[in-house]
């Protein structure tokens, strides 16, 4: 009996461990979050504009930038590409989105990962959408330059040409670009488009990303 019940224990942690090393961490972290999202969603007869990623796209006021369009925000706030992964059904999928707009990586390189890592959960995200709605198109938004985060520079920058060689390859994948407009003339990030942190953008750093986000949004 005892040996059977440490073969159970060990199942449970074999488990447990698995879900650790694909996500690299634990994403059922969000899940009170990701149920306050959804609870606020109701059905509509037209196919969305889905944006989602971590909180760059969560605090981002769509409405007052795009009113006469049906948009989804279903950003989580400290996510990383490999959550999205997790929660990709519940998020994206069955909300059958014409479109869908993807800020991650930011905090993935924050917090060590590297660039092949999150293009290969990257790549098994826009798999998943491309196999279930081979119609929708996707965008990967480039990982943003942020004062507080500027020692990682290079990294973000190796992470977006990933993100641009890879929607180059793939059809119906785009890749948009807000990580230059974000620069100033000496190619360092602008300190006046961020809030108090120096991580999160102000509204004048919402709008640089309209000018690259908004053409691109249709329906």
């Amino acid at each position: 009996m005892l040996r059977i019940i440490a073969f159970h224990l060990l199942g449970i942690i074999g488990c447990l461990c698995i879900t650790t090393t694909v996500y690299g961490q634990d994403p059922t972290r969000f899940s009170d979050q990701i149920d306050q999202l959804l609870a606020q969603e109701r059905e509509s007869s037209n196919p969305p504009v889905l944006f989602t990623g971590s909180s760059s796209v969560r605090i981002w006021d769509l409405g007052k930038y795009y009113p006469e369009l049906h948009l989804l925000n279903h950003g989580f706030g400290g996510s990383q590409m490999s959550d999205l992964e997790y929660y990709l059904d519940q998020l994206v999928i069955q909300f059958s989105p014409s479109q869908v707009f993807i800020y991650e990586g930011d905090n993935d390189l924050a917090a060590g990962k590297s660039v092949k890592q999150i293009m290969k959960s990257c790549k098994r995200v826009v798999k998943r959408i491309q196999k279930a709605l081979p119609e929708c198109e996707i965008f990967l938004i480039a990982a943003k330059p942020s004062v507080a985060r500027w020692q990682l520079a290079q990294e973000y920058e190796n992470l977006n040409a990933a993100y641009l060689q890879f929607a180059r390859r793939k059809s119906m994948v785009a890749f948009a670009d807000v990580w230059t407009p974000m620069l100033d003339s000496d190619g360092m990030v602008m300190k006046d488009i961020f809030l108090q942190d120096n991580l999160h953008m102000n509204d004048k750093g919402y709008a640089l990303w309209d000018k690259v986000i908004g053409p691109l949004i249709h329906q």
